[in-house]
């Protein structure tokens, strides 16, 4: 199995948290996946996006014990390519031949990787995060954040991106199999 995968969705994937996100994924050797530069449609009730992205994505997110979501925090949410892929986790659970893949989420190590011109994410933003793992049986494992009120500084970077990778690292030995 491997071990760590990181998903990123920006308007700007180099920006501030496309940095942030690049030097932890340096640091821990893990794959960045852009979901930006993907296919991936908007949930549909009937299920007629069947033929994008989203079912070979998965299959590949569910191969990692551990799963970094990154997304700059837009009006106290998540980007919208994040809430796409975010909703579109619902098909797993209720397409009948794709439960079992859902199933696979529950037991992974999922971590939040944002920025914002906050000092600290919004209780909110992090409470969605926490209560969407929650439903799908995956383990909230940390948040890395970084204030870019005043741009993303060298050392800021530097700092958060060691304590953050320190901190992945340390819990993979415990996040069993998918």
């Amino acid at each position: 199995m491997l071990s760590t995968l990181a998903l990123i969705a920006s308007s700007r994937r180099h920006g501030n948290t496309g940095q942030l996100t690049d030097r932890i994924a340096r640091e821990l050797g893990v794959e960045v996946i852009d979901l930006a530069g993907l296919r991936l449609s908007a949930y549909d009730y009937e299920h007629r996006n069947r033929g994008d992205d989203f079912e070979p994505l998965m299959r590949h997110v569910l191969g990692h014990a551990q799963v970094i979501f990154a997304t700059p925090v837009y009006w106290y949410a998540v980007s919208a390519a994040m809430k796409v892929f975010l909703d579109r986790i619902s098909d797993l659970l209720e397409i009948p031949e794709l439960r079992d893949e859902g199933r696979r989420l529950r037991g992974k190590n999922a971590y939040v990787v944002c920025t914002s011109v906050c000092e600290a994410p919004d209780a909110q933003f992090l409470g969605a995060w926490r209560e969407t793992f929650s439903y799908l049986g995956m383990h909230w494992s940390g948040v890395a954040h970084a204030n870019c009120r005043d741009g993303l500084s060298a050392a800021r970077l530097e700092s958060t991106a060691s304590a953050f990778a320190a901190q992945v690292r340390q819990a993979l030995p415990a996040a069993g199999p998918p």
